[in-house]
């Protein structure tokens, strides 16, 4: 879902946010800077430092908990979101979001929540992602890895875009910086070749509405790829909700809306991959 852009950046906002009722606010923020030296690389990276590109970082286990508490995505165990999104020519998916109450402990030693992502159409399971995040003593959410596995007529076919911070030089990244500021960019996460998404605060103060609700004081932010360059996303944010929409406005052209907010039975979705359960 995470995408870039090759559309002027004012003329695309206008035309994908007119349905949804958005409107841009905010203070510019610097961007992050790669360190110039390996004593830099090996020093512990503050809480506050947002990464980019493939930056190494060297994050504390102890300054992170995988209990995630953001006020835009307040990850709550057996949290269950339910999307549908809609492509130009009527495809449908409909996509299950899990926070499970399950944690792990990953290569780089951050404990962190597993969340669960399951992506289907016509009833049959089309992708099947673990997600690990995990949040810092700054209030920020980091994204740490994803076990992604892609099916076709109920075979796994791909694993592609899979990644763990700490292995093979995979990298993690931000999901949400602490206190969003419009300008701030940052990678979601890096693995050459394989994973390398970046995210850019847009404006927010937005307003959003989709089934579950209209959310004032949104976040908009743009997700692109550096490995896919000619597309993008914007997604949106609803305070003590999550991702509420997402608008894919370069490289295709689909509508990815929140229609139900529940509680995951005592099955939260931690069963094999592949093997979702409700």
């Amino acid at each position: 879902m995470k995408r870039a852009t090759a559309v002027p950046l004012a003329a695309a906002l206008a035309l994908s946010l007119a349905a949804t009722g958005c409107a841009a606010g905010g203070t510019p923020a610097p961007a992050a800077t790669q360190p110039s030296s390996t004593a830099a690389a090996t020093t512990p990276t503050p809480a506050s430092h947002l990464p980019a590109g493939s930056e190494p970082v060297t994050l504390d286990p102890a300054d992170f908990s995988a209990d995630i508490t953001h006020p835009l995505w307040p990850m709550k165990p057996r949290t269950r979101w339910t999307y549908r999104e809609v492509e130009a020519d009527g495809t449908v998916t409909d996509g299950v979001v899990v926070a499970t109450t399950k944690t792990e402990i990953l290569a780089n030693g951050i404990t962190g929540r597993v969340v669960r992502d399951t992506a289907r159409q016509g009833g049959q399971i089309i992708e099947d992602t673990i997600d690990w995040y995990a949040q810092d003593s700054a209030g920020n959410v980091w994204y740490l890895g994803e076990q992604t596995a892609e099916f076709e007529h109920g075979k796994i076919v791909s694993r592609h875009g899979s990644f763990e911070g700490g292995v093979k030089g995979a990298q993690p990244g931000i999901l949400l910086p602490a206190k969003p500021e419009v300008g701030q960019r940052f990678r979601q996460e890096y693995l050459k070749g394989e994973a390398e998404d970046n995210g850019e605060v847009l404006a927010t103060d937005e307003l959003v509405q989709v089934p579950t609700g209209r959310y004032r004081h949104s976040l908009l932010t743009k997700d692109t790829s550096t490995i896919e360059p000619t597309v993008v996303e914007y997604k949106l944010y609803a305070p003590g909700v999550g991702p509420a929409l997402a608008l894919a406005i370069s490289g295709g052209s689909s509508r990815e809306e929140l229609i139900k907010i529940d509680t995951a039975g005592q099955n939260d979705g931690t069963g094999p991959l592949g093997h979702p359960n409700p």
